[in-house]
């Protein structure tokens, strides 16, 4: 609140509150509400929304494809029709999510993103940051894994209609290596984004603060 003087002239008075009152030749104060300025709230977005939940859909997609495709083809000996659709899709979907990232990359450095949620420790901050830069760098780096794999196997074609760039020569024990690796990130990225889906929760519905409706922002609680 600030306070504020107002002096009353029988005369004249210049201010609408003062005038209110005016006539009765004294000096008066009074409080009136502090008026900051609205701050924009932390959103990210139309474009930067589209690429995560694009992204969050084809790596669930990956995920399941990926671990159906192993137990049937490695686990079970399985190699049908079925098989070769789901190592199909999952190598087309992460070509796809490769590309995706790095677009948005290229649209984080070039637009910038909303500043940090103010309510956030700064622990979480620091937390967040770091998840966040590791999702990226496993976002590119399984993909671009997967791909030297399959180039080393070799195993490049698509559904029979296009065949994937191969990134180097075949070599199966060397693929096998590659592709354990590859198998590894994959299962360290779906406990980073199960850590991120808990933490949005939290925020949510133990905090009650706008960390998920960065990215939702029809959640956006008014205060």
């Amino acid at each position: 609140m600030v306070a504020k003087w107002c002096s009353i002239s029988i005369w004249r008075t210049h201010d609408s509150k003062c005038s209110a009152i005016a006539g009765a030749g004294v000096l008066v104060m009074f409080e009136e509400p502090n008026r900051s300025p609205a701050r924009p709230e932390p959103v990210y977005s139309a474009t930067a929304r589209f690429f995560h939940w694009i992204v969050a859909v084809l790596v669930a997609v990956m995920a399941v494809t990926g671990i159906a495709m192993v137990y049937r083809g490695k686990d079970l000996n399985i190699w049908d029709a079925l098989t070769n659709n789901l190592y199909s899709t999952h190598k087309a979907v992460g070509l796809m999510v490769l590309a995706l990232v790095v677009l948005r990359l290229l649209y984080r450095i070039m637009a910038g993103s909303p500043p940090d949620e103010p309510t956030i420790t700064p622990f979480q901050r620091i937390a967040s940051h770091i998840v966040h830069g590791l999702l990226y760098v496993l976002l590119i780096a399984i993909p671009i894994g997967g791909w030297l794999g399959v180039s080393l196997f070799p195993a490049l074609d698509v559904f029979g209609v296009f065949t994937i760039p191969a990134l180097a020569a075949p070599d199966k024990a060397l693929s096998e290596q590659v592709l354990w690796v590859h198998g590894l990130a994959a299962y360290i990225l779906l406990g980073l984004v199960a850590m991120h889906i808990a933490a949005a929760l939290y925020h949510y519905f133990i905090r009650g603060d706008g960390v998920l409706a960065r990215m939702l922002p029809s959640l956006r609680r008014e205060i």
